[in-house]
Formats: C-alpha cells, sequence, structure tokens
C-alpha cells in the first residue's frame, strides 16, 4: 500500500531539492534521472560533464519497499524508472553542508560517488570491486508488464 503511494509521498517533483541545492553549495551538474534509473542517469549525466563516476553500491538509499519489489519481480533497482530523484554534482569541499542542509529541509540526501577522470569510466563498487555501472536499455519496470 505504502508504494502505490510514492507518486505522491515521497513525491517525483525534483524543484524543490534542485532549490535547496542551490541554496547550500555552488552546484556543477544536475540531472533527474527517470527510465532507465539510476544507473541510465548517471550515464548520461558522465556524458554530459564529460567526466568519469565512482559510485558506491552501499551508499545508493532503496526503499524497502522497492528492494522488495525488486525482489520479487527480479528487478535490478539500478535500472528502476526513479522519478522523483535527483542526481548533483558540487566539490567534496561542500559535501557536509549539503548534507546538512537537506537535512534540516527534512529531505534525504546522500553522497553515492565522486567524480572522477572520463578516462576512469562510469564505474559501480559491489563488495570492495569496480565493475562497469550497468545499462539499461529497457527501464527494468517494463519485466513486470510481460
Amino acid at each position: 500500500r505504502q508504494a502505490q503511494q510514492f507518486l505522491f509521498t515521497p513525491g517525483i517533483g525534483v524543484v524543490r531539492d534542485a532549490k535547496i541545492a542551490r541554496e547550500l553549495a555552488p552546484i556543477h551538474s544536475m540531472h533527474d534521472p527517470t527510465e532507465g534509473g539510476l544507473a541510465e542517469g548517471l550515464h548520461e549525466l558522465a556524458v554530459a560533464a564529460e567526466v568519469g563516476l565512482i559510485i558506491e553500491e552501499e551508499q545508493i538509499p532503496v526503499f524497502p519497499e522497492t528492494r522488495e519489489l525488486c525482489r520479487v519481480y527480479q528487478i535490478n533497482p539500478l535500472g528502476l524508472i526513479a522519478s522523483g530523484a535527483l542526481l548533483f554534482t558540487a566539490a567534496p569541499e561542500h559535501e557536509e553542508r549539503i548534507l546538512e542542509g537537506f537535512a534540516r529541509h527534512g529531505e534525504p540526501c546522500a553522497r553515492i560517488g565522486r567524480v572522477v577522470e572520463k578516462e576512469q569510466g562510469v564505474m559501480l563498487r559491489a563488495r570492495g570491486k569496480l565493475y562497469p555501472l550497468p545499462r539499461f536499455p529497457k527501464d527494468e519496470i517494463l519485466k513486470i508488464f510481460r
């Protein structure tokens, strides 16, 4: 039942979060990942900014309801529609101010990775090893409708 309300709570708008981020620190890039999920959004952000990324799998927040639905339907949450999420990059020295500022506004925020040289690629650190961040040409949610 709670997952059925995700459209409204937490919601799919990112304008408030974008304004909060902009007020807290100089933001280098922003992207609202939707179809193709977080992974495709990160790839798109890296291409647009001409950078590489190292993403820490353990730092990616996933709602318990999402985790359970992904388990039941054998869906990778990294490729699942991510409406309502906002990706942004800022200099590392602003991390603490950003995290504390979002907390003061009652909005979740997590540091999930770091920007690296483009030649390093877009990588995922999982269980202590680096792998290329997977691509999802089709959103994982489509697996439910087979």
